[in-house]
C-alpha cells in the first residue's frame, strides 16, 4: 500500500456514489457503465443522449485530470497492445456473463441490497485477486 491516499479515495468514492444516486433519482437508471455503453452501441429512441453525455463526461473528466495533474493517472506498463486488447475482451465477456460490472453491481446493486449484486461483486473481486496473484507469481505482475 505504497500510495494509499484515504482522503482522495473518500472524496472520489463519495462523488461516485452521489453521481449514481443522481442518475437513479432523475432517470430511474442504474449507473452501470457497461450497460450505459451497451445502450450507445444498440441505441433506443429517446435513450441515447444521456448515455452519450455520461460516457463523454467520463472521458472528458479523464482528459481534464491528465491535463491538471498528469502524474495522477500515469500508468507504467510493459504489456503489449495485443495483451491489453485481449484483457479488455476477457473483461467484456465477464461483464456480459455477469450481467453487469463493478459500477452496476458493486456500487449501485449493493447499495440497493441486491443479493445478486453482492454475489457478483464477491465473484469478480475474488477473480481479480486470484488473477493478479497468479500474474505476480508467474512473473507477469504489474
Amino acid at each position: 500500500m505504497e500510495h494509499f491516499t484515504p482522503l482522495s479515495a473518500l472524496v472520489g468514492g463519495s462523488l461516485i456514489g452521489l453521481s449514481a444516486s443522481i442518475l437513479l433519482l432523475f432517470t430511474g437508471r442504474v449507473a452501470g457503465i457497461s450497460g450505459i455503453y451497451a445502450g450507445i452501441l444498440r441505441p433506443v429512441t429517446g435513450d441515447f443522449g444521456w448515455r452519450v453525455a455520461f460516457i463523454g463526461g467520463l472521458i472528458a473528466g479523464g482528459f481534464a485530470l491528465m491535463w491538471a495533474a498528469p502524474t495522477a493517472i500515469a500508468v507504467a506498463s510493459e504489456r503489449s497492445l495485443a495483451t491489453t486488447a485481449l484483457a479488455g475482451l476477457v473483461v467484456g465477456l465477464g461483464v456480459r456473463m455477469g450481467a453487469g460490472c463493478t459500477s452496476g453491481h458493486g456500487v449501485c446493486g449493493i447499495a440497493r441490497a441486491s443479493n445478486r449484486s453482492l454475489i457478483a461483486t464477491i465473484t469478480f473481486v475474488g477473480a481479480g485477486m486470484i488473477t493478479a496473484s497468479l500474474m505476480t507469481l508467474l512473473g507477469g505482475g504489474a
